[in-house]
């Protein structure tokens, strides 16, 4: 029976199944019959993928690239190139000196001669006044008066709020205003400002304040801090003295007197920094008000300011020369408008009043002031001296920093005064505006030279060394006339002047070198002119 290999079984399994079935061994050769098994090698059969070909003739190829790189290339190089090498000059050796070529008995004898001559002429330049008072000054001289900086905040203007103080920092460049009203109403909660420039400062933004404080009050007046250039304090309508840190936008107030019994009852007008008597480093507030009292605040805790003395001006206790209106029925107190200290005397002061007299008063008495206002102190009774009076309130006063006995004087009536502390009567007396002056300063450096500012719009600069009857100078703040309320010369650069109008806007003058060099002798005519007033 012949055997047929099935589809995919081996061709040797398919041999081995028939022997078996036919009862043979496998090892068996019999006659007839087939030989043993062996293994046998075909040839190979290929069968292609028809499937394979046909997805592939099917296929996509495809790529993608990513945005492509932007490449660049730079090269630095310093601007300049300097080699630079230092050698000491070759050492000269030390040898004997060469011998005197004078005639020494010819020059003793010359010098023997002229020696009286010398001394008496050395004497002479020794004596002599000719450069008292002369300084080398090296910048360049100025010839007029111009207008640095335009200075204003707009949402103080905006409020038609005035500029009613200005005041610069101990290291002369900053400059601040107070914002509030100085017409008739009740500015008591008035929402007003404090603003502060840096002048030194890169980019000076003049309509941007470097620092700005909210008060709930209308701030009538302020004092930088001698010292610490950052600290100022101001006086409030509502009656309160406060003390800010211009350094600190986020939380600038330090200390204040709340309202309390020892609290002004009336505006402030007007605030000083002073040195304790036996703690120079350390300084009180003075502050004075309408309610005639004047009173002296030291910190003693966190973010309070504490009365330690106070005077009050009463009409009783006033010197017997002051020439008074009647009060009227119940008033006795006197109000103050206006302080000045004396710069000799740290003690000795000067007062302004609403009657119009000036007054000269002391911190060191003792009389008690016979008044029934309220007080946590012994309030005393600090006037000595009544000056005769302008036609109106006093609202500035001025001690020369250069005379102990010569003060000025501003008031309603357009008049400055110059007096001295010797009597009544004062020196001169200049008409300088047919409205008020509200403000008066003596210059810093010049003995002879003061400015006032005017109810017309004018800052004035008086020379008595060139004319004791008319400005030298004098500067249109405002355009439209409005008034200029305050004034103040700058210390430590002494050729810049701040003043403050009814626009809500602050002028910083550069003066002309008239009005910063102290020319000769100018001391001397200051001496005089008091002495004249004395006889």
């Amino acid at each position: 029976m012949a055997t047929r290999a099935l589809p995919g079984r081996p061709v040797w399994r398919e041999a081995a199944a028939a022997a078996l079935a036919t009862g043979g061994a496998a090892g068996a050769e019999a006659p007839g019959r087939p030989g043993p098994l062996r293994d046998e090698t075909l040839g190979v059969v290929s069968v292609p993928s028809q499937w394979r070909g046909a997805q592939g003739s099917r296929g996509v190829t495809k790529s993608c690239q990513t945005v492509s790189i932007a490449t660049a290339e730079a090269s630095a190089q310093t601007r300049k190139h300097a080699d630079a090498q230092v050698q000491t000059e070759p050492p000269v050796p030390v040898g004997a000196p060469p011998g005197s070529r004078h005639d020494g008995p010819g020059l003793t004898a010359f010098l023997r001669r002229v020696e009286a001559m010398v001394i008496r002429e050395l004497n002479k330049n020794w004596q002599s006044h000719a450069f008292d008072g002369f300084e080398v000054n090296w910048t360049e001289p100025q010839q007029t008066v111009t207008c640095l900086h335009t200075l204003g905040y707009p949402p103080a203007q905006g409020q038609g709020l005035h500029v009613t103080s200005v005041s610069w920092n101990s290291t002369g460049s900053v400059v601040a205003c107070a914002y509030g009203r100085l017409d008739d109403g009740d500015w008591s909660t008035l929402k007003s400002f404090v603003c502060a420039w840096n002048l030194d400062r890169r980019g000076l933004n003049p309509r941007q304040p470097s620092a700005v404080v909210e008060v709930p009050s209308a701030v009538m007046c302020l004092a930088f801090h001698p010292t610490q250039p950052s600290h100022i304090a101001g006086g409030l309508y509502s009656g309160e003295v406060l003390v800010w840190d211009m350094s600190r936008p986020e939380d600038p107030l330090l200390w204040r007197t709340g309202l309390t019994d020892d609290t002004h009852t009336d505006p402030v007008y007007q605030v000083v920094w002073l040195p304790e008597p036996r703690h120079s480093h350390r300084f009180r507030v003075l502050s004075v008000a309408t309610d005639g009292k004047v009173l002296l605040w030291q910190v003693t805790g966190p973010g309070q300011l504490q009365l330690t003395e106070g005077f009050a001006l009463v009409v009783q206790q006033l010197p017997r020369n002051t020439k008074l209106k009647k009060p009227h029925r119940g008033e006795t107190e006197v109000g103050t408008t206006a302080v000045a200290f004396s710069s000799f005397d740290p003690s000795l002061f000067v007062l302004g009043t609403e009657g119009g007299f000036p007054l000269k008063c002391s911190l060191a008495v003792e009389e008690v002031a016979l008044t029934r206002m309220p007080s946590s102190v012994c309030l005393r009774a600090p006037a000595q001296f009544a000056f005769s009076p302008h036609g109106g309130p006093v609202y500035s006063v001025s001690c020369s920093p250069f005379h102990r006995n010569l003060f000025l004087s501003a008031g309603t009536d357009g008049h400055v005064h110059l007096y001295s502390m010797l009597q009544a009567q004062p020196l001169t007396s200049l008409q300088l505006s047919h409205k008020y002056l509200f403000a008066v300063r003596w210059s810093p450096v010049r003995p002879l030279v003061f400015a006032a500012a005017s109810g017309e719009g004018d800052v004035q600069l008086f020379d008595l060394q060139k004319s004791s009857q008319k400005p030298t100078v004098s500067i249109k703040q405002t355009q439209d006339e409005s008034p200029v309320y305050c004034l103040e010369f700058n210390c430590q650069q002494t050729q810049l002047l701040a003043a403050g109008d009814a626009k809500g806007t602050v002028k910083v003058w550069q003066l002309s070198t008239e009005f910063t060099e102290q020319g000769p002798s100018e001391t001397e005519g200051l001496e005089q002119l008091a002495a004249e007033v004395a006889t």
